[in-house]
């Protein structure tokens, strides 16, 4: 099977789309369509039809062209379950379990709340491939706005479960902020502040910093660590739960 072709769409101040397409039969969905400019450019450009449309959560920023979109091309817009009467333009809710199919590319769908109350990913395993929307940040993750601390630790903690080769696709160019909250956390982490010259080279020469490598956030993002003694060490929670943990985190980068 060919693997996905996968284009990074900058939209926006600071947002990041995601086209996919299926070389072997021509289909092609975007991720979280902020707006329509950016991916009507890139399938003139290509040659390509949009088909699907996979949203991970109901923000403006991730559904703001659905209908637009929908209207020129006919695709299938694709949601949260939990959150379907928030998706506009919704023609298919999925939720845990289920599968999407990109021509012979299939996406296991997870539930993972705590940025919002019906926030998904999409996992393609064959093509090592995760689209987290604002779950997980390079090096960060979502605000918490609608789910618990308990919510978001879990939903953190299915996606830090796959593979270490996984690419991770958020939605945001936020690493170097989140980086610079790294390590002012664990400013003794040589891996952090490794990957925050890094990435502060990179953005220098105005380069993106996404999709990253799941390997390197277990690492390295102190959001994933919550379950790590250190962690809850130096948010001053020795021997608190990691959910507790998670959410003194991100109260405190919240005010960071």
């Amino acid at each position: 099977m060919t693997p996905l072709r996968i284009h990074r769409l900058p939209a926006l101040r600071d947002n990041y789309l995601w086209l996919l397409h299926a070389p072997d039969t021509g289909e092609t969905a975007v991720v979280d369509p902020a707006e329509a400019g950016p991916v009507e450019a890139a399938l003139a450009r290509e040659g390509w039809r949009l088909t699907h449309i996979l949203n991970t959560h109901h923000h403006a920023d991730h559904t703001g062209a659905n209908r637009v979109l929908k209207e020129r091309w006919g695709c299938a817009v694709i949601g949260p379950r939990a959150d379907r009467d928030r998706i506009p333009a919704i023609d298919q809710a999925v939720g845990e379990g289920d599968e999407i199919h990109l021509g012979r590319h299939i996406a296991r769908v997870f539930d993972v709340p705590g940025h919002t109350r019906g926030h998904i990913a999409y996992w393609f395993s064959d093509d090592e491939a995760v689209f987290v929307g604002d779950t997980i940040f390079a090096a960060g993750c979502g605000r918490m706005f609608e789910g618990t601390q308990e919510q978001f630790w879990d939903s953190l903690k299915r996606l830090r479960d796959l593979p270490d080769p996984t690419r991770v696709f958020c939605a945001h160019e936020y690493t170097e902020s989140n980086l610079r909250y790294a390590a002012d956390v664990l400013p003794e982490d040589r891996a952090i502040r490794q990957r925050q010259a890094e990435v502060l080279a990179m953005r220098a020469q105005g380069e993106a910093t996404v999709p990253s490598l799941l390997g390197v956030e277990k690492r390295t993002n102190p959001f994933l660590r919550c379950d790590q003694p250190e962690l809850a060490a130096a948010v001053g929670l020795s021997g608190a739960p990691p959910a507790t943990v998670f959410g003194a985190l991100r109260a405190r980068k919240d005010a960071f």
